[in-house]
């Protein structure tokens, strides 16, 4: 991780990271980014956690706190980032060595957002599938989530006028105006393995069912606010 002048912004990426009681995997992924090659920098943005996540975080991470809320975290984080690429990402992912010498790469070609690769950290055959059509999802309806691997370009996030501070669905409203602006959203040639915490707790096939239904809803009009009671917290 490297600390960069202004020289050195156009080839900075800012890897955002909103969190809430996050302890159990706090300081997994700060190992995995510890060990990334590139130029970067890590912004953890808190949401008011009660646990130990905030006390777990070190330097050279950085750390910032605010109101709760995913989309305003992540717009928190944006505004303090010094790299003129973002990547949001959740608190429960891996990723390659190698995945942020890609994403600069997709910049240069005119590839002003994107999203990785989608692996549950799960054999079963039910996760399979429900990665791969995550992967359906975002190539065919152009409808990506950050704990895909949300990268874009931070003038473009700014006069997409940043995350929707709604309580959920905030990164499926984003990929929605991206796509009614035209503006491509493309697969990064890279994996990002992704807890199946959720799925495990609550139940592969329910948890399947809810995803589909929570989208189907809000395509129809429930808000964000009504959605996010429903999809409940299981930390």
């Amino acid at each position: 991780m490297v600390s960069m002048g202004c020289e050195d912004r156009n080839r900075m990426v800012s890897i955002i990271i909103p969190v809430l009681n996050e302890e159990k995997y706090i300081r997994r992924i700060q190992r995995n980014l510890e060990r990334l090659d590139g130029e970067y920098e890590v912004i953890f943005s808190d949401g008011g956690s009660t646990d130990r996540t905030r006390e777990f975080i070190k330097p050279p991470f950085r750390l910032i706190s605010g109101a709760r809320g995913r989309g305003r975290q992540m717009n928190m984080a944006a505004d303090a980032a010094r790299g003129d690429i973002l990547f949001f990402i959740h608190c429960d992912v891996l990723l390659k060595r190698d995945v942020l010498l890609r994403i600069p790469e997709n910049v240069r070609t005119g590839k002003a957002a994107g999203y990785l690769k989608i692996i549950f950290d799960s054999r079963r055959i039910l996760m399979r599938i429900c990665g791969f059509m995550s992967g359906v999802r975002a190539r065919l309806r152009k409808i990506a989530f950050s704990d895909q691997g949300l990268m874009i370009q931070k003038d473009l996030f700014e006069k997409m006028g940043k995350m929707p501070d709604i309580p959920l669905m905030e990164d499926y409203e984003f990929s929605v105006r991206l796509r009614k602006k035209k503006i491509p959203l493309v697969r990064i040639d890279s994996p990002i393995l992704v807890s199946s915490r959720r799925f495990k707790k609550c139940g592969m096939l329910r948890t399947m069912w809810q995803m589909q239904k929570f989208q189907f809803q809000y395509r129809m009009g429930m808000s964000a606010k009504e959605i996010a009671k429903k999809y409940g917290d299981i930390r």
